[in-house]
């Protein structure tokens, strides 16, 4: 299948390197700090242990009344050393980083007092919270380190996905808790967990949706023409055949907001009123008149 874009818009102004250099150890660390807070607030005092290095650190507080912090630095530090020494220098100063400055941040952040010993809203807020913070981490381009790098080792030297590894780690912390503290709050931090990642994914691909059209009609000429300049929006021609009689059509590719799907509705079947229209989500949309994230 070939296909020609028509028109581009153009992009906002971009940051230098420097600027984006800056802005992605400032996510690095308001992230990290909100995990600090969310963490200490929530989850410490309420025993959820989510998985992860910060999920170990719980357990090992309540064994041996470590400073949670400690343990993060005890963990994260060795398993950095070891995923330079397999995995190659892959990681980057970003990743040393935060595998140093979150559990700082621990440190500094302790003592908050909850505002809850609900266990089901501290999994609940700590869930947001944590993910909240991760995500503006990841969105940095940067890395906490901790159990993740050790699912990528075993990743690498198993053959084991990836997602497989990380899911087997987290597991085995949760099972864990279950013993070491109870199984109720073992199910709390399930749904601290699942809290956690559905944040990161809201925070990545941020909060407005786009919808993406594929529009078929007999009128593509006058239907490109009123979405470049009506709409104001580019599009993309595919070339396609039916899959029944096999003649050759134009399906156009449109990328719109929103709240532009009425008015693409509204031009389309003004235009071909028997025109085959599919619109659909799609979660994240770089560039071309759509905001470029860094």
């Amino acid at each position: 299948m070939s296909a020609s874009t028509v028109k581009r818009r153009k992009n906002g102004p971009r940051m230098s390197p420097r600027a984006q250099s800056v802005w992605s150890i400032a996510q690095l660390l308001i992230g990290s700090i909100i995990v600090a807070i969310s963490f200490n607030m929530f989850m410490v005092p309420n025993g959820i242990a989510s998985g992860g290095v910060s999920g170990v650190s719980i357990l090992v507080q309540r064994i041996a009344n470590i400073t949670p912090a400690i343990t993060q630095w005890a963990i994260n530090i060795p398993l950095f050393i070891a995923g330079l020494w397999l995995l190659g220098k892959r990681f980057g100063a970003k990743t040393a980083l935060g595998s140093i400055i979150l559990p700082l941040f621990v440190l500094l952040t302790d003592g908050f007092q909850s505002p809850t010993d609900n266990p089901l809203l501290a999994a609940i807020y700590g869930g947001i919270g944590v993910g909240l913070g991760l995500g503006l981490v990841f969105r940095g381009g940067a890395s906490t380190g901790g159990l993740d790098l050790a699912a990528q080792i075993l990743h690498r030297y198993t053959g084991l996905p990836l997602s497989l590894a990380i899911v087997c780690f987290d597991g085995c912390v949760i099972v864990a808790a279950g013993f070491i503290i109870s199984p109720e709050v073992a199910l709390y931090a399930l749904i601290g967990l699942f809290v956690t990642s559905k944040t990161i994914d809201f925070v990545q691909s941020g909060l407005q949706l786009s919808k993406v059209a594929f529009i078929i009609s007999d009128y593509s000429e006058e239907v490109s023409t009123a979405i470049l300049n009506d709409l104001d929006r580019g599009l993309t021609r595919l070339d396609g055949h039916g899959g029944y009689t096999g003649a050759e059509r134009t399906v156009l590719m449109v990328v719109v907001g929103q709240n532009e799907v009425p008015k693409l509705k509204q031009l389309v079947r003004a235009i071909d009123p028997g025109a085959f229209v599919i619109i659909s989500n799609t979660a994240e949309v770089l560039g071309q008149g759509f905001k470029l994230e860094n």
